[in-house]
């Protein structure tokens, strides 16, 4: 005869349950033996009344599930013969004590569930209306199949090589090599340039005296850019008006804040057409995809392009869903601390909302990911030198007439003057 345990242990899942009694469908173990509910109700019936039936045949009758009522002394019988034990049916006291354990174990697991929701992080209404007016921002000032882009003077490719369009289409033409150094230690890659010696090799052949020369010579790409960046820039102001709080700042203090981070919204904005694949900047038809060397046709070195392009890829890797990444823009966009701002309180307050918003957004959406939030924000600080480097690249550019008169006013009022 097996205990309940070990009749509980030896049952195979995976074998029919059948009741030891009358072969019907069994529902589980009960009083120490696998039976069906029909035959686990007679035998406590039979043993709280204790019974005492009578077979009158011969006493050794076959139980089924169709007969089982005939001949309640061989069932009883059959009971006792396959393992049922009185010793396990409980008094009505003893089941009304189960009952209520149960219960109380039901209400406590309801209670800490409930506790658990307590502290699950979620938004709040105002933070999710946040988000939702920020991403519709977004889509009115993001148009996704770059269908614009062909209204700006056109891309020009062909045209003298400077050193630096040269040595930027040797970046793009090792970009492998590159992918590789932002994952990889720089030893990982015997058979590849190591991305950090390239851009050595690039410093040491620009320092030649004539490069500078060399680089006067003609910005084939720069009417284009220009369009593109001036375009992108209305796009930036049309994004920042609808910021909650935004235009409720001083005209002057809005300014200021567009001025000095319009090309780091940009350089963001921008992510989203970079292609890991080949390190550019993909936007629709085929004219539309720059690459590094473009950039250099349009006057900026690798002074810049070398941190834009890892900043680029760090942050196409951190894999933002569009909720962060409306976030990040605004949390860039109102920064008290950009030359020229007034209320620096007021601002600070804003951004301070946004900050929480998309805390509390990472914690509901990316339990695991408690770094993630101190990752984006270190990218914030990046385009900041960034935008320094660009700033000293723009200056020299301005300066010089035939480079100048390129640019559209739009570009000339953001970048062109300083804020103090």
């Amino acid at each position: 005869m097996f205990t309940s345990t070990l009749a509980n242990d030896e049952f195979d899942r995976n074998v029919p349950r059948i009741c030891g009694v009358c072969g019907d469908k069994a529902t589980g173990f009960h009083f120490n033996a696998m039976t069906c509910e029909g035959c686990k109700g007679f035998f406590r019936r039979s043993m709280k009344r204790k019974a005492s039936f009578t077979c009158p045949f011969n006493g050794s009758c076959t139980i089924t599930k169709d007969n089982r009522r005939h001949c309640q002394a061989c069932r009883l019988k059959r009971c006792v013969d396959i393992g049922m034990m009185k010793e396990f049916i409980l008094t009505d006291e003893e089941v009304q004590r189960k009952k209520d354990l149960i219960q109380r174990r039901k209400d406590e697991e309801a209670q800490r569930e409930a506790e658990r929701e307590a502290r699950r992080p979620k938004l709040t209404d105002e933070q999710s209306q946040t988000i939702a007016t920020l991403v519709e921002a977004h889509h009115k000032t993001y148009d996704d199949s770059y269908s614009d882009f062909c209204r700006f003077r056109p891309p020009v490719r062909d045209g003298p090589v400077t050193r630096s369009a040269s040595r930027a289409a040797s970046l793009h033409s090792l970009s492998d090599a590159s992918s590789d150094s932002f994952s990889h230690s720089p030893e990982s890659v015997d058979t590849k340039m190591n991305f950090n010696n390239l851009l050595l090799m690039y410093h040491e052949q620009g320092s030649s005296p004539d490069s500078s020369e060399e680089e006067g010579s003609s910005l084939s790409m720069l009417p284009h850019l220009a369009d593109l960046v001036s375009y992108s820039i209305q796009k930036v102001i049309g994004f920042a008006k609808m910021i909650p709080g935004f235009r409720e700042l001083t005209a002057e203090d809005q300014i200021a804040l567009l001025k000095s981070s319009a090309i780091e919204v940009i350089m963001l904005r921008s992510n989203q057409s970079f292609n890991l694949e080949d390190m550019s900047w993909s936007c629709g038809a085929p004219d539309f995809k720059y690459q590094i060397s473009d950039v250099t046709k349009a006057g900026h070195t690798l002074d810049l392009l070398e941190p834009l392009v890892k900043f680029q890829v760090g942050l196409k890797k951190l894999n933002l869903q569009e909720e962060e990444h409306v976030l990040l823009m605004a949390i860039c966009l109102l920064s008290p601390d950009r030359p020229g701002v007034q209320d620096h309180a007021r601002i600070e307050a804003l951004q301070d909302r946004l900050s929480e918003t998309l805390q509390a957004y990472i914690q509901l959406h990316h339990p695991g990911g408690r770094l993630r939030y101190a990752k984006m924000i270190q990218k914030l600080a990046d385009l900041r030198s960034l935008n320094e480097e660009h700033s000293k690249q723009y200056r020299l550019l301005s300066f010089q007439p035939e480079h100048s008169m390129q640019l559209t006013p739009l570009v000339l009022e953001v970048f062109g003057s300083e804020v103090s």
